[in-house]
């Protein structure tokens, strides 16, 4: 008999991503024109609060998750979350595709940075980011899990690629900064990436691990970095747990998560740049190695 994978008897409740701010927004007021409401927080309490009166009030265990925006979201509201469940209840947050960083595109300008700091004033979000962050940085700057996470108190694990693709695609090269196109069928293909768009991508890894590097501080947080040219990978049996699922120490993302919920063993486990994890569908090549 093999044994059960971790949490396949939990209860699990899929939120729908219905806000644009990562849960955080919250503005009384309604566009007359688009009739847009921003008032993600609001959702996001209100839903909590449902959930508890149905009996999630008496969970002895809660795992806050999502992906890409979800997973931000995870971030920025791990604190807030685990306050509004029972004392005694373990809570602990999973990321996953989230670490959004602070970098400069292929251009260099700070696009990203002023882009969320956009998202923040619209959305009306500052009351609602964490005021560990909020209260030493501007609103805009605490949108980035790099100046979130080393001052968030719950337990929280980071799945992401290395070469996140929607990183690559919309911080490090978006339309914007590259008017000409030089980037297109790279983004869509690494085969098609030159190699010094490779170099370049390879250069974005290093960055994304020093902004990460807070993180791995604290042992109650978990790692699993790879170097998948990916975005999200927990919501699939192929990616969490499968025979070929991506793996680092010969442990899949759905074992690692497992052991560091329950306590079993930390993990903070980084990959190397290619060629060293032979597991990933989708690989960065470095430009001084030979593609097949």
């Amino acid at each position: 008999m093999f044994p059960m994978p971790d949490f396949y008897n939990w209860n699990r409740i899929k939120v729908r991503y219905c806000d644009g701010a990562s849960f955080t927004g919250d503005v009384a007021a309604v566009n007359p024109a688009t009739n847009l409401h921003f008032r993600g927080a609001r959702v996001f309490r209100a839903i909590i609060d449902d959930l508890l009166a149905k009996g999630m009030k008496n969970a002895q265990s809660a795992l806050l998750s999502g992906c890409s925006a979800g997973g931000l979201t995870s971030i920025l509201n791990c604190d807030n979350f685990r306050s509004l469940l029972p004392v005694g209840t373990k809570v602990k947050c999973l990321a996953d595709a989230g670490y959004f960083i602070n970098a400069k595109t292929v251009s260099g300008s700070q696009h990203i940075q002023a882009f969320y700091s956009e998202v923040v004033a619209l959305h009306g979000s500052a009351k609602n980011l964490p005021a560990s962050c909020t209260s030493k940085l501007s609103p805009g700057l605490c949108f980035f899990p790099q100046n979130v996470v080393p001052v968030t108190r719950t337990p929280i694990f980071l799945v992401n690629a290395a070469y996140d693709s929607w990183q690559i695609k919309n911080i490090l090269a978006p339309g914007i900064a590259d008017p000409k196109g030089a980037w297109k069928k790279c983004k869509l293909d690494i085969k098609n990436c030159s190699p010094t768009q490779l170099q370049t991508m390879q250069e974005y890894r290093l960055q994304f691990l020093g902004a990460l590097s807070p993180a791995s501080n604290s042992i109650s947080h978990g790692l699993f970095i790879d170097s998948c040219y990916a975005h999200c990978q927990i919501g699939t049996q192929e990616t969490w747990l499968a025979a070929d699922s991506p793996v680092l120490s010969k442990t899949t993302i759905g074992k690692a998560v497992g052991d560091w919920y329950h306590d079993r063993t930390p993990f903070q486990k980084i990959d190397c740049a290619y060629p060293c994890n032979p597991t990933c569908k989708n690989r960065v090549f470095d430009s001084n190695e030979q593609q097949d």
